[in-house]
């Protein structure tokens, strides 16, 4: 029997390649483990095992006609926020129930052409607005590491996915932390690419200058192999760059001694749980025992990123999904009149949390309001930016917490929008400007007789993917935390 515990797409390629596996049988071995675990973790909105199977096959015929590549066979889990034809896309959301598009993603379809095998679309908060999938439109789901916590947010149903070994790796979306706070609080390593590095097109749309797909996978060199995979300009997706994509493989294993990172204290905010802040400062300990030069800096804009996010992507937000309008597609209420329609429709099909994030952008670009708070919000996005800019001029990398606070019990959020919206506050500055940035496992807290995972945040410059991840493995090596599972991972 395959352990799935612990394999990586990198392990899987091997065996593959070896043949001591095939895709069909790798492939039924993790819907099995989805059928053995899924009431327990509820990670999948939609499972496709005819279409996995189907893949599969595919992928050992190419195989057997000579043909190899690292995802070639290698099943993974989807945040449903990625079109993918052959299977519905709702963004867990009532207004899009059922809804089957008639395209698929561009990263989509990169693995596609890869032969990798689609498990299935995994649960994320509504529209990706949310910090723990206790806002998917459906249901919420539970943290590996403990059943009673959330996984974060919002692409909580892709990590716990790859954390529960219901898939070998996934994809999920970062608009402001989305993709690293959960594999902050799931013990993956999660990254955010430069804006521009990866198309959106065919992504469903939260923040259209934020939103960016990003990797979640079990160790650093995983994650590397993914993003070669989906990154590189795309003519459908003009916010891409036409830039060479580096190896990515070639960077890990390279010797940090002698890099300069820097420590911003803004992000050691007040209120951090004692155990997060006692990890970052061990963390930060290896990576000096490792030969880097590690100073105390500042960002003072940092301050600013939790309200400037919450004005331009709800503002976003508000202008993007006035599309669903119950016309067209998706859920209609059938009401006698177009406007009582497109009322009830919407108050039907929107979720509590996407109608108060698209009457706050609504509002912020409301006539009269527009120069006070969303193009004052604009400037101060600059000001962000040229922070970090100011930073990398000086820093190959900065070093910070990716969560404030470990993984909270399900149901007990803070009621205060203001103060749950606080739990993005270390991954928004970053989003704002448009840099790379990634979550690696750094240890663990003990709480409530569970051990609760803790991820440190690397930042780059834009488009150095490869020195982060040069970072990680670095430190990944050195520490080994990622290789821990979850109790669960042995069921």
């Amino acid at each position: 029997m395959i352990d799935l515990s612990t394999l990586t797409i990198h392990a899987c390629h091997q065996l593959l390649q070896k043949r001591e596996i095939s895709a069909v049988e790798l492939t039924r071995a993790y819907l099995d483990r989805i059928e053995r675990l899924e009431p327990r973790v509820k990670a999948y909105l939609h499972l496709a095992p005819e279409l996995a199977l189907a893949q599969a096959r595919q992928a050992d015929a190419r195989r057997a006609g000579g043909e190899d590549n690292p995802l070639l066979g290698v099943p993974l889990a989807i945040k449903d926020m990625l079109t993918i034809k052959g299977m519905p896309t709702t963004a867990a959301s009532r207004i899009l129930e059922g809804f089957m598009p008639p395209y698929e993603a561009t990263v989509i379809s990169r693995l596609r052409a890869l032969g990798a095998v689609f498990l299935g679309k995994a649960n994320t908060d509504e529209f990706a607005m949310g910090w723990s999938t206790e806002n998917s439109g459906f249901f919420t789901t539970h943290n590996p590491w403990d059943l009673t916590r959330v996984p974060g947010g919002s692409s909580g149903g892709p990590a716990a996915a790859v954390a529960a070994s219901e898939a070998v790796a996934a994809l999920g979306t970062d608009t402001g932390g989305s993709v690293r706070q959960p594999a902050s609080w799931t013990n993956l390593v999660g990254m955010r690419p430069s804006y521009g590095r990866v198309s959106r097109w065919g992504v469903v749309a939260f923040a259209s200058s934020l939103d960016q797909v990003g990797p979640l996978t079990r160790d650093v060199r995983d994650n590397a192999l993914l993003l070669t995979a989906i990154a590189g300009a795309d003519p459908r997706d003009s916010t891409t760059m036409p830039l060479e994509i580096p190896d990515y493989q070639a960077a890990l294993g390279q010797d940090i001694r002698g890099m300069r990172f820097g420590l911003p204290r803004e992000y050691f905010t007040e209120g951090m749980h004692p155990g997060v802040r006692q990890t970052i400062i061990d963390a930060v300990a290896t990576l000096s025992d490792l030969g880097a030069h590690i100073e105390e800096m500042s960002l003072p804009t940092t301050r600013y990123g939790m309200p400037v996010y919450y004005l331009v992507a709800t503002a976003e937000a508000s202008a993007n999904l006035a599309r669903y309008d119950g016309v067209r597609y998706g859920h209609s209420a059938g009401a006698d009149t177009m406007w009582e329609n497109y009322r009830q429709t919407r108050g039907q099909g929107f979720g509590p949390e996407v109608k108060r994030r698209i009457i706050l952008g609504a509002y912020a670009l409301s006539a009269g309001y527009y120069d006070a708070y969303y193009l004052q919000a604009q400037k101060v996005r600059t000001l962000i930016r040229q922070d970090f800019e100011q930073a990398f001029a000086q820093y190959d990398a900065l070093i910070t917490p990716v969560v404030p606070i470990p993984p909270y019990k399900i149901g007990a959020a803070p009621t205060d929008p203001v103060e749950m919206y606080l739990t993005d506050i270390l991954t928004l500055p970053t989003a704002l400007a448009g840099v790379p940035c990634i979550s690696v496992p750094a240890g663990f807290i003990a709480e409530d007789g569970a051990s609760l995972p803790v991820g440190l945040q690397i930042i780059g410059k834009p488009f150095a993917e490869a020195t982060i991840l040069q970072i990680a493995y670095a430190f990944e090596q050195a520490t080994l935390y990622h290789r821990q599972t979850p109790p669960l991972a042995h069921d």
